[in-house]
């Protein structure tokens, strides 16, 4: 095997989370430790975490810790699951709104995901999924976190999301002179097909579709169906054929039942859901990621912002349909999952979502939950999301109980990432 071989199987490696050398044992305590499979609280538990991965949660004789193993004392502290965002914009800033990005190159929007993903991870959220970057951004600001080059949550990238030409995902902002569209527009399952490859081969790890209009477009409602199920169905067939998942941006009754139909996995923002939708979504399994904070935010800030009318009032007319759909659709038993949208809020503040779950209609486990051991399920995967022996040990610290407030969640005390203490934390 040559030198090029080795440094490439090495940066393999590297990105998968593997090392050549083996960390140190760890062995973290506090008062609780939340069991989100199951609700209830363990009470002082002692983690054990080798090679970044939980191995037990209490002492046990068959895998001691080593001698010199490093202790994380969280006295007073009840411990959870690091959290899981399923839709967030990295190289996304909401105080940028309209045209006022015009201003900037195009590499600015690069540096700024940097700081958004070392936010991101301070507020406890460990691993996100990035439903559509411009130009790589999240692919290669996941290769760079892996790597350990910079700080921030493990990364499920999209790289860039398509749809129809015209419709929510292509570039909407500009006259015809300057030819401003998505290479990746899809106007056929041909196309369909071919976008999904394309964007397999160059790091997308999910594959994000726009089945319907939006609200921070131009020239497009949030209603409107804008790929067909055609088109739908040879995207989402060719993803699952590569191993991918698929998200599909749906605001509209028709286009998410179509999405459903195509067999979606994940269904973003969902905003209008019918009755017949939400009985679809229960029959296929599909998950709803409904980001039902950040229309509180838009509002109070996003005229400021320089966001066009037009998008502030689709904005004000979606917000509020939206959290009693959410509601409908929860009572209704169907599958969710926590995402934010983050870049059309703050990045770091992901964690002011779950109250507004509470207020329309789920309790705090259920938020907490979907942000956990759901999230992970939705993602297929079982390294994350719980902690439990042979996931990593991802962990957010709060002082008091989540379940009876879950706001706590908005400033957590100490995070972990695979063992480690990332912010705050007292060895």
């Amino acid at each position: 095997m040559n030198r090029l071989t080795l440094n490439v199987l090495s940066l393999c490696l590297a990105a998968a989370g593997w090392s050549s050398a083996h960390a140190a044992d760890v062995v973290i305590s506090a008062d609780r430790l939340l069991d989100v499979k199951s609700g209830r609280m363990i009470q002082n538990p002692e983690i054990l975490v080798r090679d970044g991965k939980v191995v037990s949660l209490k002492p046990d004789a068959a895998t001691p810790p080593a001698a010199d193993a490093t202790r994380i004392a969280l006295p007073g502290m009840t411990l959870l699951p690091g959290l899981i965002d399923m839709h967030v914009h990295l190289d996304s800033d909401p105080t940028y709104g309209g045209y006022t990005g015009l201003e900037y190159n195009d590499r600015f929007w690069s540096a700024l995901a940097v700081a958004h993903a070392g936010k991101t991870l301070d507020a406890g959220f460990t691993t996100v999924r990035n439903l559509g970057a411009s130009d790589w951004n999240d692919v290669g600001l996941g290769q760079a976190i892996a790597a350990g080059k910079v700080r921030g949550p493990r990364i499920v990238p999209a790289a860039w999301s398509f749809g129809a030409t015209g419709g929510h995902c292509d570039s909407t902002y500009f006259p015809p002179s300057m030819e401003e569209k998505n290479k990746y527009n899809a106007d056929s399952p041909d196309e369909a097909r071919k976008s999904v490859r394309e964007l397999r081969k160059y790091g997308a790890q999910v594959i994000k579709i726009c089945a319907t209009g939006g609200v921070f477009s131009r020239n497009t409602e949030p209603g409107q169906q804008q790929m067909n199920l055609a088109e739908m169905r040879a995207a989402v067939e060719e993803a699952h054929q590569w191993g991918l998942q698929v998200a599909a941006h749906a605001h509209g009754a028709a286009g998410i039942k179509d999405a459903i139909r195509a067999g979606v996995n994940t269904i973003e923002h969902a905003s209008l859901i019918d009755d017949e939708g939400i009985a679809l979504a229960k029959k296929h399994g599909a998950w709803l990621s409904m980001d039902i904070y950040n229309g509180t935010y838009t509002a109070l800030e996003g005229k400021k912002n320089g966001v066009l009318e037009d998008n502030l009032r689709k904005d004000r007319e979606v917000t509020e349909l939206q959290r009693q759909n959410f509601k409908k659709a929860h009572a209704a038993g169907v599958k969710m999952v926590f995402g934010t949208d983050a870049g059309v809020h703050p990045h770091g503040g992901n964690a002011k979502q779950f109250a507004v779950m509470v207020q329309y209609g789920m309790t705090p486990l259920q938020a907490i939950q979907a942000a956990t051991v759901n999230a992970a399920e939705a993602l297929a995967r079982k390294d994350i999301g719980v902690v439990e022996p042979g996931r990593y040990a991802d962990m957010v610290a709060v002082k008091g109980d989540p379940l009876v407030d879950v706001t706590l969640l908005e400033a957590p005390a100490a995070v972990i990432q695979g063992g480690a203490v990332v912010k705050g934390g007292a060895l």
